[in-house]
């Protein structure tokens, strides 16, 4: 095991942490699409503004330098006062104490960093629930994710979902981020909705439009194309609604919603529908390989998935975050 850069890293190296990627999908998640090695080392590398990633790997040893076979990965993403874990170990090395192993030199790593938290996200029906909890760990939040076909939308009722905000609103789409201008706007409605939101925040928003445009250009550079569809109050400017969209580089046959907020006192006309709904339309256009859209949602919010269910997502299972105190875990792992 070594502490690993993917800046450096060679091309078999990251060939091979994408084959890694792929088993452990068609393990736990056989329906997604596999990844593709496509700005791989870039969307391991970049990191949010105030961000850090440290990264480890397991590798078979007697092969020569530079031409590793990584079989087990795990990296702790460092942001605000919290880290947050993500490891793989492929299937047929599992349960061989291999995942373990990673995890204490991560958690050695974040108490040595002067973190007192360490959250991750498990899949729920998958192996990573009970050994996250043997280790410790202790459920926050959970969140439904649903996957929308678009092969299968009504795209004629979808054209009226999409032309049923009230009068007083215009919908306004910009691939690629928002415009200069409506930055600080939009930046102000996703300040509204981490007010509103009980997440664990293991990938906070931005909120600050400095921020915000900074975040932007590290999507890009990570080769995650975002695609925003925003909601004007025409009276104010204000951007009373918004949601996102980004098609990644490496799996472009699924996208992924990111957020949608309505802020509060815009609520209640037909809003959140609509602009999802408009966003669907343009995904198709701009966007042709797109098969299919995720989403996920905390389970309170009954408004959003009854937005969706209309908008026609299938809902697809539970995904869990938990947490852990790391003085805790370390003692836990010194002792076992």
């Amino acid at each position: 095991m070594r502490e690993w850069d993917p800046r450096s890293a060679s091309a078999a190296e990251v060939d091979s942490l994408v084959e890694t990627v792929n088993a452990v999908l068609a393990a736990d998640l056989p329906d997604d699409p596999p990844w593709r090695d496509v700005q791989v080392r870039e969307y391991l590398a970049e990191t949010m503004p105030g961000e850090r990633r440290i990264t480890w790997v397991a590798e078979d040893d007697r092969l020569p330098e530079g031409a590793s076979k990584i079989f087990a990965h795990v990296n702790i993403l460092l942001l605000g006062d919290i880290g947050v874990l993500e490891v793989l170990v492929r299937p047929e090395l599992r349960r061989r104490g291999l995942g373990r192993q990673l995890v204490a030199m991560a958690v050695r790593r974040a108490y040595l960093e002067g973190f007192s938290s360490i959250g991750v996200e498990a899949i729920g029906g998958t192996p990573a629930i009970p050994f996250y909890e043997s280790l410790g760990f202790e459920r926050e939040y959970v969140e439904t994710r649903s996957v929308l076909s678009l092969d299968s939308v009504d795209w004629l009722s979808l054209g009226g979902m999409a032309s049923g905000i009230s009068s007083g609103y215009r919908v306004e789409y910009h691939p690629g981020g928002p415009p200069d201008h409506l930055l600080a706007a939009y930046a102000q409605a996703k300040a509204e909705a981490q007010r509103d939101d009980d997440d664990l925040d293991l990938a906070p928003r931005s909120s600050d439009p400095e921020r915000l445009r900074e975040s932007l250009e590290t999507l890009h550079r990570r080769g995650l194309k975002p695609y925003i569809v925003l909601a004007i109050h025409e009276a104010s400017g204000e951007v009373a609604g918004l949601t996102e969209v980004v098609v990644p580089a490496q799996h472009p046959e699924r996208a992924d919603q990111y957020d949608t907020i309505v802020v509060r006192e815009h609520r209640g006309y037909g809003i959140d529908r609509a602009i999802k709904a408009r966003m669907l339309f343009e995904l198709r256009a701009a966007e042709p390989s797109v098969r299919q859209v995720q989403t996920w949602n905390a389970q309170f919010n009954e408004s959003m998935l009854k937005v969706n269910a209309e908008l026609g997502y299938q809902s697809d299972r539970d995904w869990f975050e938990y947490i852990a105190d790391v003085t805790q875990l370390v003692q836990r792992f010194e002792l076992g």
